[in-house]
Formats: structure tokens, sequence, C-alpha cells
């Protein structure tokens, strides 16, 4: 069987810089933001990203982009 690793999301943002990542995450903290979890997927290509999304039913997911944004961008879900 394949052992996935399980990474902070420090590691993650170190490991996939200005990247859109997929996580299953295993910890989130009370704002729902994730501190650790499975990397599924990765991707500077967002669209790439919600293709792999539609395979994860069942997972707790998050999609993270691990790039700086801009602070007059507003990202709403």
């Amino acid at each position: 069987m394949l052992k996935v690793e399980s990474l902070t999301i420090k590691e993650i943002r170190e490991k996939y810089p200005n990247e859109w990542v997929l996580v299953e995450y295993e910890d989130v903290d009370s704002e729902f933001n994730v501190i650790r979890g499975h990397v599924i997927a990765h991707s500077p290509v967002k669209e790439e990203i919600y293709k792999i999304l539609m395979e994860t039913k069942g997972k707790n997911v998050a999609i993270e982009y691990t790039g700086r944004i801009p602070e007059d961008l507003a990202v709403m879900f």
C-alpha cells in the first residue's frame, strides 16, 4: 500500500510554492484553516484541481493556494 506523507500547512507551502493544492486534511483550527493533511493533487492551474475535486466525495478536503494572494482580491465560497 502506498503511504501518503502527512504534512503541516507550512511544509505544503514550502514544497508546492505558488500552486493550488488539494489537501485531505487531518487537522484544522477553530476557523477551519488547515493545520495538517495529505496532498491529493497540486498544480499551478486552478481548473486542474477543481477537476480532481470531483473525485473526492466523502473526504475532508480543502483547496489552498500557496502563493501570495493580492490584498485587493476577495474570495467567496
